[in-house]
C-alpha cells in the first residue's frame, strides 16, 4: 500500500481537524471582530450544523463504526459547509434548520422599534453595546434623532 495508501486511508484524520476546526475557529474570530453581520451568520451557522453532526455521531457511533465511508462523507460534507465558495452552511440553515427548529425569540429587546432593531442587528457587538448604553443614558428619542441625522447625512453622499 505504501505511503500514498496510508495517507488516503487516513485522509480524514490528517486534514479533518485543520479544515473542520482550526480554519472555522480562525474565521469565526475574524468574523467577531469585523463590523459586518454576514460573516457572523456564516460561521454561527457552520458551528450550529457542525454541532448537529457531532451530536449525530455521538448518538449513532455504534452504527457509524460499521460504515467505512462515514469519515470521508463527513469530511466532504463539512468541506462543503466550510468553504465560502459553496456557502453550504447558510444553505442548510435556511432550507433545513430554520424550517424545523423554531426558536421563537428576538435577539433584541422588544422595546425597540423595527427600525432600531434593524440598525442594532447590523452592528458589531461592541457598537451594539455602545448604542444600548447611549439609549439607556439619553433615551430612545435621542437615538431616533441620531439615526435620522445619519440617514440624512448618508443621502447627501
Amino acid at each position: 500500500m505504501g505511503v500514498l495508501g496510508a495517507i488516503a486511508k487516513n485522509l480524514d484524520t490528517i486534514i479533518g481537524p485543520g479544515l473542520l476546526l482550526l480554519y472555522p475557529l480562525y474565521a469565526s474570530m475574524r468574523a467577531i471582530e469585523s463590523p459586518s453581520a454576514l460573516d457572523d451568520q456564516q460561521w454561527l451557522t457552520y458551528w450550529v450544523i457542525y454541532s448537529f453532526i457531532t451530536l449525530f455521531e455521538l448518538s449513532c457511533w455504534k452504527v457509524l463504526a460499521w460504515i467505512p465511508i462515514w469519515p470521508y462523507t463527513k469530511l466532504l460534507f463539512c468541506i462543503w459547509l466550510v468553504l465560502p465558495i459553496f456557502n453550504g452552511a447558510a444553505y442548510i440553515y435556511e432550507n433545513v434548520v430554520r424550517k424545523y427548529v423554531k426558536l421563537g425569540m428576538d435577539m433584541t429587546s422588544s422595546n425597540y422599534t423595527a427600525g432600531q432593531k434593524k440598525v442594532l442587528q447590523m452592528m458589531s457587538l461592541d457598537a451594539r453595546k455602545s448604542v444600548e448604553r447611549f439609549i439607556s443614558q439619553h433615551g430612545e428619542d435621542a437615538f431616533e434623532r441620531v439615526v435620522k441625522a445619519a440617514e440624512k447625512e448618508a443621502r447627501r453622499y
